[in-house]
């Protein structure tokens, strides 16, 4: 519970993603999140360092294995949220007017 209490928090995933394109610095990492506040960006940093998900050095926010694993262990469900979005941009089953 407590891993899906932390990936469920506003912008937690989108921060993990950007990382696992590539390492980045506060500012870069805040220009990918374009909408982010630098005070959610820096308490979402605290957060995923403190679960040993992230790491800084050189001034870069970097993912751990720990951080990495968890990023190919979403792969399935980042495929299957493809498949879900195709399936809903139609008409509903059983829907009269379709």
């Amino acid at each position: 519970m407590a891993a899906l209490d932390l990936l469920g928090r506003r912008w937690t995933l989108r921060v993990l993603w950007e990382l696992s394109r590539a390492p980045a610095g506060f500012r870069e990492l805040q220009r990918r999140c374009e909408r982010m506040s630098s005070s959610v960006l820096s308490t979402r940093l605290d957060e995923l360092t403190g679960a040993r998900l992230l790491t800084r050095a050189d001034d870069e926010y970097r993912l751990t294995p720990l951080g990495t694993e968890l990023v190919e262990a979403l792969a399935p469900l980042e495929a299957w949220s493809g498949r879900w979005a195709g399936e809903t941009e139609g008409p509903a089953d059983g829907d009269p007017d379709a």
